[in-house]
C-alpha cells in the first residue's frame, strides 16, 4: 500500500468512528474538558444512523470490527478494563474476543486440507462447525481418528493482507501522533506501533504458535497454576493448528464464573501467580490472557489456549521486576526508588528521595486495599503524571509484559472483585528473591559477569580477521511504575490510556 493508500485507510478508520459516535460518545459529555466537549459536539454533526443505535460500548465494537485486526485486538484490551471505562461498555465490546462472524466451515476445511498437504478425512474422524471466532482466526471442534476431542484452529481467509494493511495504517498513525502531538512523544509510539505489528505478524504462522504453546505448556506444568492443552504436531501447518480440547468453560461466558464448587479467590491467585512465574521464573509468558483464552473448571484450575503472541524477559529485566515487586511488597520505596536509578529506569538528573516520596503517594492509599476498593481511573492518572515529572518513557521491548499486566490485574478484579494482587504476588515474589538474591547466588552472578567482561576483553584484544560488523548495544529496559505500583499502571502507558484519563479525570 502507498503511503496514500495508508492516508486514505487512516481517514477512513477516523470516519468510521465518527459515523457511529464512536470517538467521543455523547454519553461522556459530562467529562470532557472544555475543549473536547466542543470538538465532540462538532464531529457528532456528521454522525450517521448508527450513531442512534446501541451503547457506546455496541457501537465502538461494530466499529472496530470492520476497521479490521490491529483494531479489534486494540478492543480486547479495553474489553478487559471495566473498571475503567465500566461493566456495560466492557460487555459490549467483550464479543470481539472470540465471537466474531466466523467465515465458512468449507472454507477452513480447504485451508486445513492445503496446511497438511492430506485429505482431512486422514487426520479428523470429524470436523464441526466453528466455536469461537476472533480477528485472525476461528476455532472447529474436532475428533482424531483415536477418538481424542481437539480444537483446530484455522486462520481467516485473506488475513495476511489485512494485516499488512493495518501495519501501513498503524505506523503511519503513530508517525502524526509522534510529530503533533508533543505530549504522546514520550509513550514512543513510532516503537510501539513497531512493537504491536512485529508481534501480530508472528501470529500469522500457527507452526510458531505451536512452538510457543508446547514450550508454556513445559513451563507451566512446573508450578500447576495454570495449563496448557498439548499440541497435536500432526495436525499443525503454517495456516492450521490443532490442540487438545481445553477443560473447563471460557471465562468470557456470562455463567463461568457460577459453576459448583468454584473458589473465586484462588482462581484469582492462580492467575496472578502463573503470569508471575513465567515471567520471573522463567523468563517466557502468555501474553494475551484476556477472558477469551482462560477456561476454568473448578475448583480453581485455569487452563490458556491461544499462544500466538509470547512475551520474553532477558535475565536483567526479570531481576529489576522481581525487585521492585519485592521492594512494594516491603513497602520500602527507598529500596524501589535506588532499584529505578541502578537500572536506569529514571534518569540520574533526578533525586532518589524525591522519587521514593513520588512512589510512597502511590502506594500507601492501595496497599492491601481490596480491588473494589481502588478508583482505578485517579490512580492511572496519577502514575501518569509521576511518570511524566520524572521523565519516565516507554520502552518497546517491555510493551507485551505491560499489556499483560494490565489483562491479567483486570481479569483477576473480574473473577473476584475483593482480590488483593499484593498478597497473590507474595509467594512468587519471595520464592525469586530467596532463589536469586541469596549470597551464594550473587557470587555466582557476579562470577558470570567478570567472566563474560573477560572474554570480551580477549576479544577485544585480538586483532581482527575481517572487517568489524556494527556493533549490537544491549539496551537496559526501562520499567514503570504501573504494576510496580498496582499491577496494571504499566500497561496503561503502553496503550496510552493513561494519558486519555489524566485529561478525562484532571
Amino acid at each position: 500500500m502507498s503511503g496514500l493508500g495508508a492516508f486514505g485507510r487512516l481517514m477512513g478508520a477516523g470516519w468510521v468512528l465518527v459515523r457511529n459516535d464512536a470517538l467521543l460518545p455523547r454519553e461522556l459529555e459530562l467529562l470532557y474538558p472544555s475543549g473536547v466537549l466542543t470538538l465532540s459536539k462538532g464531529l457528532r454533526l456528521f454522525a450517521g444512523r448508527g450513531a442512534r443505535v446501541g451503547r457506546p460500548g455496541e457501537r465502538l465494537a461494530r466499529s472496530l470490527e470492520r476497521l479490521g485486526p490491529v483494531a479489534i485486538k486494540l478492543g480486547q484490551l479495553l474489553s478487559t478494563r471495566a473498571d475503567l471505562f465500566g461493566a456495560p461498555f466492557a460487555e459490549d465490546l467483550s464479543r470481539l474476543k472470540d465471537r466474531l462472524d466466523p467465515f465458512p466451515t468449507a472454507a477452513a476445511r480447504t485451508a486445513v486440507e492445503n496446511s497438511l498437504g492430506q485429505p482431512i478425512e486422514a487426520l479428523f474422524a470429524s470436523f464441526g462447525e466453528p466455536v469461537a471466532a476472533a480477528s485472525l482466526a476461528q476455532a472447529h471442534e474436532a475428533a482424531l481418528l483415536d477418538g481424542r476431542r481437539v480444537a483446530v484452529k484455522v486462520l481467516r481467509p485473506g488475513i495476511a493482507r489485512r494485516i499488512t494493511e493495518d501495519a501501513e495504517v498503524l505506523a503511519l498513525a503513530a508517525r502524526l501522533i509522534e510529530r503533533w502531538a508533543p505530549p504522546a512523544r514520550r509513550l514512543e509510539p513510532r516503537a510501539f506501533a513497531a512493537t504491536v505489528i512485529r508481534a501480530t505478524e508472528l501470529e500469522l504462522d500457527l507452526r510458531l504458535e505451536a512452538a510457543g504453546a508446547d514450550e508454556l505448556g513445559e513451563v507451566m506444568a512446573k508450578d500447576g497454576y495454570m495449563r496448557a492443552p498439548a499440541v497435536v504436531w500432526e495436525g499443525v501447518g503454517k495456516r492450521v493448528l490443532t490442540m487438545e480440547w481445553a477443560r473447563g468453560t471460557p471465562l468470557s461466558d456470562s455463567g463461568a464464573l457460577d459453576q459448583p464448587d468454584l473458589d473465586r479467590k484462588a482462581l484469582a491467585d492462580n492467575l496472578i501467580r502463573a503470569f508471575l512465574a513465567q515471567a520471573l521464573d522463567h523468563g517466557v509468558f502468555h501474553a494475551d490472557l484476556h477472558e477469551g483464552n482462560l477456561f476454568v473448571a473448578a475448583p480453581a484450575q485455569l487452563t490458556a489456549v491461544d499462544f500466538g503472541i509470547i512475551g520474553r524477559l532477558g535475565a536483567p529485566e526479570r531481576r529489576y521486576l522481581a525487585e521492585i515487586l519485592w521492594g512494594f511488597l516491603q513497602r520500602d520505596y527507598e529500596r524501589v526508588a535506588r532499584v529505578h536509578f541502578e537500572a536506569g529506569y529514571v534518569p540520574a538528573t533526578h533525586s532518589v528521595s524525591a522519587f521514593a516520596q513520588a512512589l510512597r503517594a502511590v502506594g500507601e492509599p492501595v496497599f492491601g486495599r481490596a480491588a473494589s476498593q481502588v478508583a482505578m481511573s485517579r490512580v492511572l492518572a496519577q502514575l501518569f503524571e509521576i511518570t511524566a515529572l520524572f521523565d519516565m518513557r516507554l520502552r518497546p521491548e517491555l510493551v507485551l509484559l505491560q499489556k499483560t499486566m494490565m489483562t491479567v490485574e483486570s481479569v483477576a478484579r473480574r473473577i473476584d472483585p475483593d482480590h488483593d494482587i499484593w498478597a497473590a504476588a507474595e509467594p512468587v515474589v519471595r520464592r525469586w528473591v530467596a532463589r536469586e538474591l541469596s549470597p551464594a547466588s550473587q557470587v555466582r552472578r557476579f562470577a558470570s559477569e567478570a567472566q563474560a567482561a573477560l572474554r570480551n576483553l580477549a576479544r577485544m584484544a585480538e586483532p581482527p580477521l575481517a572487517p568489524a560488523e556494527p556493533a549490537i548495544v544491549a539496551v537496559r529496559p526501562v520499567s514503570r511504575l504501573r504494576w510496580l505500583a498496582l499491577g496494571i499502571a504499566l500497561g496503561a502507558l503502553a496503550s496510552g490510556s493513561a494519558f486519555l484519563l489524566s485529561l478525562l479525570f484532571r
